[in-house]
């Protein structure tokens, strides 16, 4: 069964199968997303971090250590947020063929992605999968989402095929690797809400900047002001290493 979900239209999908209410509200984006973009070309996360702190947002944006660089890479982009919980049932004894069937339809019924039919060029995936060491994010669903304009992914969960992500140049950050698929794991809750990944609260729409120092939000009614201060930032400092490196 396939889910067709607009980001512009709030609706509440309810299925028949066990455990699942899809809540995928929508909170509308009212900012150009290009002038933005352009802002924070050149920023690092330590620029942004020094922004934000001279704006007075120290209590809030960077996520934790644990959420880290798996593959490589460095995005600007606006987080696209989901939500995936734990499962709570059992799992019925297939041969290989059965299981395959029944994976199948667990990951269109209960597992679904219903945010990925509508990924907009720039957007960051960010997935609360409440820690979980579950792949929910694995080769072949993030190439799908990056042929649709997806530029990076976050979780605070596992990743599994890592060598493949590496080796296709996707940007990944998480709490660690995985080598388990979502079936009888983990099961969708919801899209375009706020989640929690890393300590940091992401709203769909935020501004993600993530590179080798880890990940920070920066919520989008800040962004333009955290931008023009963060680019003077990483201005002042590349003056100053060219000049260092100089001497050198």
């Amino acid at each position: 069964m396939s889910i067709r979900v607009s980001r512009n239209s709030p609706v509440l999908l309810k299925k028949s199968m066990r455990q699942n209410d899809f809540l995928v509200p929508t909170r509308p984006v009212d900012f150009d997303r290009k002038l933005i973009l352009d802002a924070f070309a050149g920023a690092r996360v330590a620029d942004v971090r020094d922004a934000m702190d001279m704006c007075g947002m120290h209590a809030f944006g960077s996520m934790q250590p644990e959420i880290h660089l798996i593959t490589f890479g460095r995005v600007v982009g606006f987080a696209l947020t989901t939500r995936y919980m734990p499962f709570i049932g059992t799992v019925p004894k297939l041969d290989a063929e059965g299981y395959r069937a029944w994976a199948d339809e667990y990951k269109s019924t209960i597992a679904p992605r219903p945010w990925q039919d509508d990924i907009q060029p720039g957007d960051v995936i960010v997935i609360d999968q409440c820690g979980l060491d579950v792949g929910v994010l694995g080769s072949r669903n993030t190439l799908r989402c990056m042929l649709m304009g997806a530029i990076g992914f976050i979780t605070n969960g596992g990743v599994r095929d890592t060598d493949d992500l590496r080796e296709r140049k996707v940007p990944v950050w998480a709490k660690g690797t995985a080598q388990t698929m979502v079936q009888g794991r983990v099961r969708f809750e919801s899209c375009y809400q706020p989640v929690e990944v890393g300590g940091a609260l992401v709203h769909h729409g935020d501004v993600i900047v993530a590179d080798g120092d880890g990940v920070i939000v920066v919520p989008r009614e800040f962004a333009e002001r955290v931008a023009g201060i963060a680019s003077q930032e990483a201005r002042l400092d590349l003056d100053i290493r060219r000049t260092l490196e100089a001497q050198m």
